[in-house]
C-alpha cells in the first residue's frame, strides 16, 4: 500500500460515503466498466459538473478493484454484488489512484507538481515489488512496462480531477501540453493498463488535438446518453432519501416539492432529469433549504463566465431569470473558464460547470438554487448595466406594490421600458414578463416566486409565496394591449387565490393579505398601467 499504488485513501473515503444516512447506491456503474477490462474499449473519461459526485465515483471504483483493503463489507449489499463478474474482480486488481488536484507543499511550478506524481508512483512500485530491481529515476511508464514483462501484472488507473492542472495559475501553456504528453506516455498503447477511468469537469478534446489521448471515450451529462443515471440523483432516488428524512427527523419542515423546486432541473442527453446530489444530501442533513451551490470555489462565480461579453448575454439573462429557455449551440469542447468570447462558448462552459442546463437545443437555469445565485449576481455586478440598475430598484418596486402605490409601480416600469434593449419592445407577454420579473428581483429575498404556476382554474403569470405566514401574498397577471382591470378580473374569475386558502377545514397557509396585481402595456401609447386590489 502506498500513496498512489493500492492506496487506502479511496477505500476509506468511499466507506465513509457508503455509511452515510443519505447514501445512494450508484455501484451499477461498475457493471458497465467490468466488460471493458483488458479490451480496446478500456479507456473512459466521464466528466460532470462540480458537486455531482466525481470523487465519490472515483473512490468507489478504486475501492472495488484495489487490493488495499477487503471491500466485501461495503459492496456485498450494493447493486454490483448481483453481477456475474462481481467475485472475479472485487479486490483482485492493482490500482494506481491519482488525484490531480493535490500538489506538493509550496508548489510553484509544473516540474514540482508532476515530479510529486511520478516520484510517488515510482517509490510505491519499488516498495510493492521488492524482488524487482527498480531504478526510481526512470520514467514511470518504463518501470511499469518492466514490471509487466517480469510478472505479467496489469494495473487499473483511476484518475480524479484530471483537468485540475488547467486551472493552476503557475502552469503555462507549454506545460499543459507537457502534461498531455505525460498522460499519453503513461497510458496510450500500454498493455499494463487494463482499465483507465478518468474524471473531471472539462472534456479532453478541449485541450487535446485528438492524437494524444484519442483512445478515451468521453461522456458528459449534456451531450452523451450513456451513463446518464450516474451523474446525479433521480426522482426515485430522491423519493427514497426523503422517506428516510421523514422517518429520522424530529421536526421535518422540508417538503418533497421543496426539493424539486430547489435542486432538480438538470437535463441529461438521455431525456431524464437529475437533482444536484450534494445539495440534496446537505439540505436533508441540515433540515434546511439554502443555496449550497455557491458556498465556495472560483467556478461558482456566474459573473466570471459572462464578464467578457456582457453585451451579448444581457437580454438572455433577463429571459432566463424569468424561466425562459434560450436557443444555443452547445460546444462541449469550448468549455473552459478562460477566454470565453461568443455566447455559445459562454453557455457551453456554464452547462459543463452545472450553472445552466441544456435540453432540446436550449439552455436555461435549472432550479431555485441557481436562480437565487443569478439574482444575487444581478444585484451585485455593476458591469451588467441596465440589469444591475433595474435589479437595484426592485426593493422600491416591491415596497410600492405592498403599499398599493400604483403610481410608483407604473413609474418604475416606464423607467425600465426606456432602457436601451430590444427585450423592452414587448413583442409578446414573454418579454413583459421577463422585465416584470427583473424589477421584482428583490422579492426573491422574502418570497418564493413562481411563474406560470397552476392555480385555481388556470395558470397565473406570477405568484409570490411569502416566507412568513403573516406576510402579504401576491398574485400578478400581465396583459399586453389590454387593461389592468382585465388582469384583475382574470385573477378573480379563475380563482387564483385558491392557492393561499388551504384545503377545506384546514388553517390557511397564509394569514396576511392577498394582493391581486394587474399590469398592462399599451403598444400604441407605450404606457404601462397598474391596478392593485386586496382580495
Amino acid at each position: 500500500m502506498g500513496t498512489f499504488l493500492n492506496s487506502l485513501v479511496p477505500f476509506n473515503s468511499y466507506q465513509t460515503t457508503a455509511s452515510g444516512t443519505y447514501f445512494v447506491d450508484k455501484s451499477s456503474l461498475l457493471d458497465e466498466l467490468l466488460p471493458a477490462i483488458g479490451t480496446e474499449e478500456r479507456f473512459f473519461c466521464i466528466t460532470r459538473p462540480r458537486r455531482f459526485g466525481k470523487s465519490v465515483m472515483a473512490n468507489m471504483i478504486a475501492a472495488f478493484f484495489g487490493k488495499a483493503a477487503d471491500a466485501e463489507k461495503i459492496f456485498k449489499n450494493l447493486k454490483i454484488s448481483s453481477s456475474e463478474l462481481y467475485k472475479k474482480h472485487l479486490n483482485r486488481h492493482h490500482v494506481i489512484y491519482i488525484d490531480f488536484s493535490e500538489m506538493p507543499r509550496d508548489c510553484a511550478n509544473y516540474q514540482n507538481y508532476i515530479d510529486r506524481i511520478q516520484n510517488g508512483i515510482n517509490s510505491d512500485l519499488a516498495e510493492g515489488y521488492p524482488d524487482i530491481p527498480i531504478d526510481t529515476a526512470k520514467a514511470v511508464w518504463d518501470i511499469l512496462t518492466d514490471i509487466f514483462q517480469k510478472t505479467g501484472d496489469r494495473f487499473v488507473f483511476v484518475m480524479d480531477e484530471w483537468d485540475a492542472v488547467f486551472h493552476m495559475p503557475f502552469i503555462m501553456e507549454k506545460e499543459r501540453m507537457d502534461y498531455l504528453l505525460f498522460l499519453k506516455s503513461l497510458l496510450k498503447g500500454k498493455v499494463y493498463a487494463e482499465l483507465v477511468y478518468m474524471t473531471g469537469i472539462l472534456p479532453i478534446a478541449k485541450y487535446s488535438d485528438g492524437s494524444e489521448l484519442n483512445m478515451f471515450k468521453e461522456y458528459n451529462m449534456a451531450t452523451r446518453a450513456r451513463f446518464s443515471e450516474y451523474f446525479g440523483f433521480t426522482d426515485k432516488e430522491v423519493d427514497a432519501l426523503y422517506d428516510i428524512y421523514i422517518q429520522i427527523s424530529k421536526n421535518p419542515w422540508i417538503t418533497r416539492e421543496d426539493l424539486r423546486i430547489w435542486y432538480d432541473g438538470y437535463h441529461t442527453k438521455a431525456g431524464g432529469k437529475l437533482y444536484n446530489p450534494r445539495s440534496i444530501v446537505c439540505a436533508l442533513t441540515d433540515n434546511e433549504l439554502v443555496n449550497y451551490w455557491t458556498s465556495s470555489g472560483t467556478y461558482d462565480s456566474i459573473f466570471g463566465y459572462i464578464k467578457d461579453n456582457v453585451a451579448d448575454v444581457q437580454d438572455d439573462l433577463v429571459l432566463m431569470l424569468a424561466g425562459e429557455a434560450i436557443p444555443s449551440d452547445i460546444q462541449e469542447y469550448a468549455a473552459t473558464s478562460l477566454g470565453l468570447e461568443t455566447k455559445d462558448e459562454i453557455y457551453s462552459a456554464m452547462v459543463i460547470y452545472g450553472l445552466l442546463t441544456f435540453e432540446d437545443g436550449c439552455v436555461s437555469i435549472p432550479n431555485k438554487e441557481l436562480m437565487d445565485s443569478y439574482a444575487s449576481m444581478m444585484k451585485r455586478e455593476k458591469p451588467l448595466g441596465y440589469i444591475y440598475n433595474l435589479a437595484n430598484i426592485s426593493r422600491k418596486m416591491l415596497k410600492a406594490t405592498l403599499d398599493l402605490d400604483t403610481e410608483t409601480v407604473e413609474e418604475i416600469l416606464g423607467y425600465a421600458h426606456n432602457t436601451e434593449s430590444p427585450i423592452f419592445t414587448y413583442n409578446s407577454e414573454i418579454e413583459l414578463s421577463a422585465v416584470v420579473n427583473l424589477v421584482y428581483l428583490a422579492a426573491r429575498d422574502k418570497y418564493r416566486v413562481e411563474r406560470e404556476d397552476k392555480a385555481g382554474k388556470g395558470y397565473v403569470d406570477f405568484i409570490f409565496y411569502p416566507e412568513r405566514k403573516n406576510a402579504d401574498a401576491i398574485i400578478l397577471e400581465l396583459k399586453v394591449d389590454d387593461t389592468p382591470e382585465a388582469a384583475i378580473q382574470q385573477i378573480i374569475d379563475k380563482d387564483y387565490a385558491f392557492r393561499f386558502k388551504g384545503k377545506l377545514g384546514e388553517t390557511p397557509k397564509y394569514t396576511g393579505r392577498i394582493l391581486a396585481v394587474g399590469i398592462s402595456y399599451d403598444k400604441e401609447t407605450k404606457e404601462h398601467s397598474c391596478k392593485i386590489e386586496v382580495l
